[in-house]
């Protein structure tokens, strides 16, 4: 009776919408987190309602964090034991964005096409070599609505992102956020495309880099087909343009409607402090 009482206790003292899906963002500094605190830190994340963890990437440039025996591969091991399902990340290039901002037409398919060959050889080796299972992989490179605001670069990446995710065993994940350029109801129309690869998109709300008002962040959230994820940005920015990226902690605005929900990100929820150092 104490048990069942106890049980009770614990779930009224859950947040009404809990985190379910979070995003970690693995960072080498995250390599001094000992074992203890990645047990410890992913059995509070699980008493706090977490189901799963989205990885961003296991390859960062020429970091793959310690490979297959790793520090970041014996965490998600523990993360696994401790029944979180994991959404595993590919490759990243730091210079993604810079990249992306310089190439046009050819140049930028060419190197999206390069980028997800990087990926498909970090998901061969991950599932050769890492023995972790994973319910999904996620894409690492964000879309944007600036630097695929032409149609013609849209279609460009709709083909590609069809030809790489049937390579792939499970789901594949991807993320996008909005720059104002699209109108929201073509953007929503482009993402829920995308989706209908069976892709799992993402969009990014932005309340944590406040980019766009309030009310067009709203009009591009109302404008999402419910097939669409959301991720709830827990961070307020601090940084300027041109400055290193710098952020507090913040409650994300879950609000637990038709779009399936994520936190971005594990480093600013309010157990990891002390354990994973926030930006």
């Amino acid at each position: 009776m104490r048990t069942f009482l106890a049980i009770c206790l614990f779930a009224l003292s859950l947040p009404a919408v809990a985190d379910q899906r979070l995003f970690y963002q693995p960072l080498n500094r995250d390599a001094s987190v000992s074992p203890a605190q990645w047990q410890q830190l992913w059995r509070a994340t699980v008493a706090q309602g977490g189901k799963t963890v989205i990885v961003q990437w296991s390859a960062y440039g020429d970091s793959d964090f310690g490979g297959a025996q790793g520090w970041l591969a014996n965490s998600l091991r523990e993360a696994h034991a401790q029944g979180l399902q994991l959404v595993l990340g590919l490759y990243m290039d730091p210079a993604y964005y810079q990249r992306i901002e310089a190439l046009d037409g050819d140049g930028l398919s060419s190197y999206w096409k390069a980028q997800l060959g990087r990926s498909l050889s970090q998901y061969r080796q991950v599932r050769q070599h890492w023995q972790i299972e994973v319910a999904g992989w996620y894409l690492p490179m964000e879309l944007d609505d600036l630097h695929f605001r032409d149609t013609g670069r849209r279609q460009a990446l709709y083909s590609q992102l069809q030809a790489f995710s049937r390579q792939l065993d499970k789901p594949l994940h991807i993320s996008a956020f909005s720059a104002g350029k699209l109108a929201p109801r073509v953007n929503g129309a482009w993402l829920d495309q995308l989706a209908g690869l069976g892709v799992s998109v993402w969009w990014q709300d932005g309340a944590g880099t406040g980019r766009l008002p309030a009310l067009v962040r709203q009009s591009y959230e109302q404008a999402l087909p419910c097939r669409v994820g959301v991720v709830r940005e827990a961070f307020h920015q601090v940084s300027g343009p041109g400055q290193a990226f710098k952020a507090q902690a913040a409650q994300p605005k879950l609000t637990g409607g038709c779009h399936a929900e994520a936190v971005f990100a594990l480093r600013y929820r309010p157990w990891a402090r002390g354990v994973l150092q926030q930006n």
